[in-house]
């Protein structure tokens, strides 16, 4: 199985990532609760809940199968939107039926709506190796209306070793958003890779 997360995270471009998650949709959601014990629920869900009020219109960015969407639909939120780079992924997440919109777009590249466009951004697993670039987040703050939110999952020895730590730091300094809360740690699949970790960010955006 970790050889199957080595070869996702070693796709040379946007297409190949595409194309190896589109060949893992079908299996994607067993492969990672009953052989890496990912947990059913995720803890940026709660904080989704402590910051984000259930009528919001929220962006699921880099939807996957729909396991966040799913998480939030069963606490009451029905405005989702979801967006990822994979077909496959796309189709996965279209079964649950908790989606009002889903769309194939890139993370890095210019988003398809319009500014200001949502009350709040979650994205559960997308910023890690080969993965959306911390570029992505231009887009999304563009997108989320002033004193929203922006909820997203890091490794935490990502964050050092990548240029995710300047570049958030960088965009705080420039006043676009201010950190919120930064979640505990916590293992990501204990069974699969115990240490591997992952904390939750929550960022608001600026008036």
């Amino acid at each position: 199985m970790s050889d199957k997360i080595q070869w996702v995270y070693s796709s040379q471009n946007n297409e190949e990532l595409a194309q190896r998650y589109n060949q893992w949709a079908e299996d994607y959601e067993r492969d990672l609760t009953e052989n890496f014990g990912r947990p059913q629920r995720e803890p940026i869900v709660d904080l989704t809940i402590k910051y984000v009020p259930k009528n919001a219109q929220i962006l699921d960015a880099g939807v996957g199968t729909g396991i966040m969407g799913q998480s939030l639909h069963k606490e009451g939120y029905s405005n989702l939107i979801g967006i990822d780079l994979s077909q496959g992924m796309l189709a996965e997440a279209q079964k649950k039926n908790v989606y009002t919109e889903l769309h194939q777009m890139i993370l890095g590249e210019p988003l398809d709506f319009p500014n200001d466009a949502f009350n709040a951004v979650t994205a559960c697993g997308v910023f890690t190796y080969g993965h959306a670039p911390s570029s992505s987040f231009d887009e999304l703050i563009r997108v989320t209306k002033p004193t929203g939110y922006i909820i997203f999952t890091l490794r935490p020895d990502f964050y050092e070793s990548s240029d995710f730590k300047e570049k958030m730091t960088d965009l705080e300094t420039q006043g676009k958003w201010q950190l919120t809360e930064l979640g505990e740690k916590y293992q990501a699949e204990p069974q699969g890779q115990p240490d591997l970790y992952l904390q939750t960010w929550v960022y608001q955006i600026s008036l």
